[in-house]
């Protein structure tokens, strides 16, 4: 059975055009009905007026033809060669006693115009004309029968009716054609999806039309963006089962041996267990700052405020001050997950090294800056380079200023941004992101 699926957009456009189609054709066709009469009625005005002034200058002849013309209404039947009304002076002729009835009232009015009158079922058009002949002032009516041009023009308006209903149908079938080749590169589309889907694909083809092009680039980057997630995961689960493995086995080596546990052993033992502890602790923490907006546009205020909040539950005895720019609670083009890393990173870090405070500043004028400072002791000036640094990069358990440090360096590059560190010995660590910020939205 045919059905019509009115979630499609192949139907959706077809009902759509072929709507516009009717309505202009239909439309048309109206038009034309009225400019067709109105034409038609004009044209026989026209002919009756050149009529009435042939028929006058006859009359105004002296000459028998003329004055049998204006003594015989045969004659003057003859000579006008239409329905007539004639009054000169205050003699009434007429080609129809009938019609004399009926138009008599038109020879009263002062104009010469083109009038319309109706007779029972009689269309007439009749032109009046007033003139002077032999000194008498006169009234020449002539008549046609317009019913039987308005028969003719109707069966023409129908035929003309019949042809529009086989151009609509021409224009629903083109509309049709035109609308299946116009969707092609869906259908293309979806097919690379589902070769996507069975790994026959890595990314969608870019060519496509340019309405679909930010789409498909916004897909493709969507789809990056899983790969470095997933990238990202894998590198952090291999880090933690390196930096888990050596204590695990120190522990089940200690425990699987017949010596003795003294106080000596049993404090490494201990230290064993706090460092599992710590990188597992390290591991969560990195899990809540991504937080829950993954795949979400960045937002200063949400993300920043939540971050800070949670570092004040993880340090508790220092303090974290956050101040924020005007309409903070706007989207920013980073996605949420990036920016909590970022942002998270920095204070991190903080946390771990201030004394007492912790100052985080973001500003969204033109460009995207955060700006992290604490007041612990600070890195000597001949190590900021080193800073971020891959070889230099050490695990959340260990001391020192490279925690994750790598790993905002790389996303800072991936906005095209810049991250730099500033500090004096004692006085702490300054960290500082900049982001341009592109129109557009997110750029991959």
């Amino acid at each position: 059975m045919f059905r019509i699926d009115l979630r499609s957009l192949r139907t959706r456009l077809l009902l759509w055009l072929s709507g516009i189609a009717l309505l202009v054709v239909g439309a048309t066709w109206i038009l034309h009905g009225i400019l067709l009469a109105d034409l038609a009625r004009d044209f026989l005005g026209d002919r009756l007026a050149r009529e009435a002034d042939h028929a006058i200058e006859i009359l105004e002849q002296e000459r028998p033809a003329a004055r049998e013309a204006r003594e015989s209404s045969q004659s003057q039947y003859r000579i006008l060669h239409h329905l007539y009304v004639l009054r000169v002076g205050e003699q009434v002729t007429a080609s129809d006693d009938q019609l004399l009835q009926t138009l008599t009232p038109l020879l009263n009015e002062a104009d010469d115009a083109v009038v319309e009158v109706r007779n029972g079922e009689q269309h007439l058009l009749v032109y009046r004309r007033h003139f002077r002949l032999a000194g008498n002032t006169g009234v020449l009516l002539l008549g046609e029968d317009f019913s039987r041009v308005e028969a003719g023009l109707g069966r023409l308006h129908w035929w003309v009716a019949g042809i529009a209903a086989g151009v609509l149908m021409l224009l629903v079938v083109l509309n049709l054609l035109a609308i299946n080749g116009g969707l092609i590169p869906l259908s293309r589309i979806r097919d690379e999806l589902e070769a996507l889907q069975t790994g026959q694909r890595e990314r969608l083809s870019t060519d496509v039309p340019s309405e679909l092009d930010r789409l498909v680039a916004q897909f493709n980057h969507f789809l990056d963006e899983i790969d470095r997630r997933l990238k990202r995961s894998r590198d952090s689960v291999a880090n933690l089962s390196h930096a888990l493995k050596t204590p695990l086995a120190a522990v089940t080596q200690v425990l699987r041996g017949e010596r003795p546990i003294d106080a000596q052993r049993r404090l490494k033992l201990v230290q064993r267990l706090e460092d599992v502890h710590m990188q597992l602790d390290a591991e969560l923490r990195r899990a809540r700052i991504a937080g829950p907006h993954a795949g979400r546009l960045g937002n200063l205020e949400r993300d920043s405020t939540r971050l800070i909040e949670m570092f004040r539950s993880l340090y508790p005895q220092k303090r974290f001050h956050l101040a924020l720019p005007d309409a903070a609670d706007r989207p920013v083009p980073i996605e949420s997950q990036d920016l909590s890393e970022m942002l998270g990173i920095a204070l991190d870090n903080a946390g771990k090294w201030a004394s007492h405070e912790v100052h985080c500043h973001l500003e969204a004028a033109r460009d995207i800056s955060i700006t992290v400072e604490d007041d612990g002791p600070g890195v000597a000036d001949e190590d900021l380079s080193r800073l971020g640094q891959r070889g230099m990069r050490l695990d959340e358990q260990s001391p020192g200023y490279g925690l994750g440090l790598s790993i905002l360096r790389q996303l800072v590059a991936r906005y095209s941004g810049r991250v730099w560190f500033e500090s004096r010995c004692g006085a702490g660590l300054r960290v500082k992101i900049t982001i341009p910020v592109k129109e557009g939205g997110i750029q991959p």
